[in-house]
């Protein structure tokens, strides 16, 4: 009999189709908020997030954009620090998987009374040295999530902050880590670039096709990857060839919020996100790039394994297989397909495959990875 348990993430709601600024600003009040934080990124800080800060008003008590790609920890305190000299009672996040990953761990930061980049070391994994407290804590601030892309960090409660010393990027979780709510305003990602939002969407496409191809079934996780994953091919199409058209980026969100819901079954992402997190953490390729090169490869490379889901997801992309269509996919959108493309080249393949092979997503594999000589065979089916 199958056996499993899903669990979902510690959200209030998720508020979809109307202005952000003005479902942020309704959110706060009801919740007796005041002084909002609002979180982002420096490319972001001059355009979209000034005028979202004047929409906010007075209950903008600051912005703070010293957020960089793979959320690095350092940016983590420096928002702490912006959010404590503000006295924030709320903290937005506007921008992408980075931003809501910072602001995840700023909570916990917050709620643990953190004030040193050093101190989330105990942190790490869900691990925590106060962790009862920071349990009973986690009444304390919240944030709200705005994304600009489609990387779904907004939806789970687990973040990856990166350490530059030591070129990793590591795991936080706590059941309070997902943010309060989420507004999906398809209007905040007009100004995303073609390519990042592409991208994001191919890394919301990965979400989907580990879901469906791990060895493991969970029946609502599955029913949410594969509706996820046809809204999600059908909307990056549609704004590929209409860039600014909101309804086919409103079903992108659809799609992204879809194909990450299946994570609550707890069964993990396979080994496309696992080389995706030595790649992003230790050669900086974007996530969702990684998504791009290397989900192509694990699905060639597992083909038979997981025929039947497989055909599955060649059916949603309308393609002959499922490694075909997802290339395709990439390809339409103009984004790179090879390794090589992204400057990673044989010689580090070794190491590549070494460090992922400490990362558990390589046991969710259709075809069982028993080493790192497996996981060199898929970076050579990526490499160009």
């Amino acid at each position: 009999m199958l056996t499993g348990t899903h669990r979902f993430p510690k959200q209030d709601q998720i508020v979809y189709g109307r202005p952000a600024a003005e479902v942020v600003a309704e959110l706060a009040r009801g919740w007796g908020c005041s002084r909002l934080l609002l979180t982002t990124t420096r490319s972001l800080a001059d355009g979209l997030a000034a005028a979202f800060a004047a929409a906010l008003g007075d209950l903008c008590v600051g912005v703070f954009s010293d957020i960089g790609a793979h959320s690095p920890r350092e940016g983590v305190i420096g928002g702490v620090d912006a959010a404590r000299a503000a006295e924030a009672d709320l903290i937005v996040a506007l921008g992408g998987g980075s931003v809501i990953d910072a602001a995840k761990v700023m909570q916990l930061a917050l709620w643990a009374g953190l004030t040193r980049v050093d101190e989330l070391d105990a942190y790490r994994a869900g691990r925590g040295p106060d962790r009862v407290d920071v349990t009973k804590l986690a009444a304390g601030i919240r944030m709200i999530a705005v994304p600009t892309t489609l990387s779904a960090a907004e939806f789970t409660p687990f973040a990856g902050v990166s350490d530059a010393a030591r070129r990793v990027k590591e795991g936080y979780t706590h059941p309070m880590l997902a943010p309060r709510a989420v507004v999906l305003d398809p209007a905040m990602t007009l100004s995303t670039p073609a390519q990042l939002w592409g991208s994001t969407g191919m890394k919301a496409v990965d979400h989907a096709v580990e879901q469906l191809c791990h060895p493991v079934r969970a029946p609502y996780a599955d029913a949410l990857a594969l509706d996820g994953l046809k809204r999600l091919a059908a909307g990056l199409n549609a704004t590929q060839a209409h860039p600014t058209d909101l309804e086919a980026r409103l079903q992108c969100q659809f799609g992204m919020w879809l194909a990450i819901s299946g994570v609550g079954s707890g069964r993990g992402m396979g080994p496309s996100h696992a080389i995706g997190h030595t790649l992003g953490g230790s050669y900086g390729v974007p996530h969702g790039v990684t998504s791009c090169v290397i989900l192509p490869a694990v699905l060639e490379w597992t083909g038979e394994a997981a025929g039947a889901q497989q055909r599955l997801i060649a059916d949603a992309l309308g393609a002959r297989t499922a490694a075909e269509g997802v290339r395709g996919l990439v390809s339409g959108l103009g984004l790179p397909t090879t390794l090589k493309a992204v400057g990673v080249l044989p010689q580090a393949f070794q190491a590549i495959a070494e460090h992922t092979m400490h990362d558990g997503g390589v046991r969710n594999s259709a075809r069982p990875i028993s080493g790192p000589a497996d996981i060199v065979e898929i970076l050579q089916i990526a490499a160009g």
